[in-house]
């Protein structure tokens, strides 16, 4: 892409150069000239009076593609010091399922350096085969490596679905490789099925603000990528299938890298980690202030779980940032959810929707949130959530 400068008919006037937000432009000799400081934005197109400055855009064609030739469902795995992490799991279960409805195998792909002893187990959870990319430096993450090593996994295999975690490794990734694969990809989703006429993957995600969930569909390029948060899906245990494994040995070093780790810092033990409770007792702004939520904390001690919160609880800086549950803070899904006066907004529903059980106490009957509770409790919470937490103490000291 380039700037045009008609310098014939030109005036001089100066009007792209006051409108240059960047000093992309200056008059030399009663004509507009561009300086080093251009960055294409277009202001002096708009703005010029005789219309003598145009951009000139190079034509981007994306490669047409013979889609019959893509099949499979491919699972982009995740690992951190050669753990392989729970979202594998979890989109091993989902991708199962998706496969099963296409006729067609699940794999997953690994970058480590000391993980040949957990590959045969992700048969358990789903996997036909799994391909392990393998090399000493492999055992961190490096954004470049991973991007040309998953754009030659994929360009020789031709998957046509590709699963990726949302997760802080996968959001970076993820939209690198699918410009390198021409391919579109659909963040954060929250649901995946498969299209019954086409075989299309149907993406569903939250799109303005969580008040519409979008259903998006890529039928006319592959592979169809998705990233799915943590705690959305499932893990389907004890399949009892023997994978293919393949072993892929990688000759890398830093200096194939263009970046270089400096230091790794590990967060504290004690970090929260909403997405691993199994019982999280959440308030929203009908505990009324940062104070009053020590009762929410107590309910939570005494079960033994974490304490979660609406985005606005966030906000009035009630509780942490790593405590938020909804679109914008943390997916969960725990075996118990108690939600205590949180009226119920598609944000904060699509967080914590996939909850074993969930109760909800709020005074006011017609509360969203009563619409995917369990079990629900119109009352005060202010009365009710002290006398739970009693009543949990007592049977505890009965035991």
């Amino acid at each position: 892409m380039s700037i045009i400068i008609d310098t014939e008919e030109c005036t001089g006037c100066g009007a792209c150069v006051d409108n240059c937000p960047f000093g992309g432009m200056e008059i030399k000799d009663n004509v507009a000239c561009i300086t080093g400081e251009c960055t294409l934005c277009g202001a002096c197109v708009d703005v010029c009076p005789v219309e003598v400055i145009t951009i000139e855009k190079e034509e981007f064609k994306i490669p047409k593609m013979d889609l019959s030739k893509f099949k499979g469902v491919m699972v982009i795995g995740e690992q951190f010091r050669n753990e392989i992490q729970s979202v594998v799991y979890q989109l091993l279960g989902k991708g199962r399922d998706l496969a099963d409805k296409l006729g067609v195998d699940v794999s997953v792909v690994l970058l480590g350096s000391e993980l040949d002893d957990k590959l045969k187990e992700l048969g358990e959870y789903g996997a036909d085969e799994v391909i392990y990319v393998k090399s000493p430096i492999l055992k961190d993450y490096y954004s470049d490596l991973y991007v040309n090593t998953l754009t030659e996994i994929i360009q020789e295999r031709k998957p046509e679905i590709v699963l990726i975690g949302a997760t802080p490794t996968g959001r970076d990734f993820a939209p690198r490789l699918s410009k390198r694969l021409y391919a579109g990809c659909t963040a954060d989703c929250t649901g995946l099925d498969i299209e019954e006429d086409s075989g299309n993957l149907l993406q569903t995600r939250p799109t303005f603000g969580g008040n519409i969930m979008a259903t998006i569909r890529t039928p006319t390029s592959r592979p169809q990528m998705s990233t799915v948060r943590p705690g959305i899906f499932e893990p389907i245990e004890n399949i009892k299938k023997k994978p293919k494994i393949t072993i892929i040995e990688k000759k890398l070093d830093e200096e194939d890298s263009v970046t270089k780790i400096l230091k790794i810092i590990d967060k504290e033990k004690i970090a929260i980690n909403l997405e691993e409770a199994e019982v999280i007792v959440s308030g929203g702004r009908g505990v009324g202030n940062k104070e009053n939520f020590k009762i929410i904390e107590d309910l939570a001690e005494a079960l033994g779980g974490e304490v979660g919160g609406s985005r606005v609880t966030v906000e009035l800086e009630w509780i942490e940032q790593d405590r938020q549950v909804g679109q914008t803070g943390k997916t969960v899904s725990p075996k118990l959810y108690i939600a205590c006066g949180i009226s119920g907004a598609i944000q904060h529903l699509v967080g914590m929707e996939t909850s074993d059980i969930i109760v909800a106490i709020n005074k006011d009957p017609n509360a969203p949130i009563f619409d995917v509770a369990h079990y629900g409790i119109v009352d005060d919470l202010h009365k009710v959530v002290p006398a739970l937490t009693e009543e949990i103490k007592k049977r505890k000291s009965k035991n």
